[in-house]
């Protein structure tokens, strides 16, 4: 960070050659950034210029920016034997990702927290306080949904019609199945593509 301008919160990166904005709606919600951080960021878009060479678009909030850190941060997803097949994402609150793994010996979601929970603290590190459910991808849609809820514990996923769930949770689990305002059925819906009905 090269400086931050206080009048509209955007920050000024150094990339090493050349300079970016980070505008502060590409921000994570309740970050702060002071002069000599280091920070990562996602390239979104990349339009020519018609002047200066290329419009370069950054971003921490994009659903990308999430991928990239777990590709950085565990080999098994740069090497290809863990698929992210999912990313949904709140920024600033709440991220959950979809992985599978193609070798049986090597088991996705566990190779994704890392011993001693190592490689996801790193990326919660890098994400201000933002929490990350990794999920287990399932193919069968009422076992990736009844995944996808994690952390409330499901009860029963009844397939209504092709995009249709109907979820049955105990009484206690409902308030954390919905989520704050909503929040995890959205993010739910988002990475399955399901509407979801949750019921206690």
């Amino acid at each position: 960070v090269d400086k931050v301008d206080m009048t509209n919160g955007n920050l000024i990166l150094d990339t090493g050659t050349g300079y970016a904005t980070l505008l502060k709606g590409e921000q994570i919600p309740g970050e702060i950034h002071e002069v000599g951080d280091r920070i990562k960021v996602f390239i979104s878009e990349v339009k020519s210029g018609e002047t200066r060479g290329p419009l370069v678009t950054l971003s921490r909030v994009h659903p990308d920016f999430v991928k990239r850190l777990f590709e950085l941060e565990v080999p098994e997803i740069a090497d290809g034997t863990i698929v992210i097949k999912g990313v949904a994402r709140e920024a600033g609150a709440r991220t959950k990702v979809a992985v599978y793994s193609t070798d049986p010996n090597v088991e996705a979601v566990g190779s994704c927290i890392g011993k001693n929970s190592m490689r996801i603290n790193n990326i919660l590190a890098e994400l201000s306080g933002e929490k990350v459910d990794v999920i287990k991808y399932c193919e069968d849609t009422c076992e990736y949904v009844k995944e996808a809820l994690s952390p409330a514990r499901v009860l029963d996923v009844y397939l209504e019609d092709e995009r249709t769930c109907r979820v049955t949770v105990a009484p206690e689990q409902l308030s954390l199945a919905i989520g704050k305002e909503g929040q995890n059925a959205q993010l739910v819906a988002r990475l399955t593509g399901c509407k979801i009905d949750i019921k206690a």
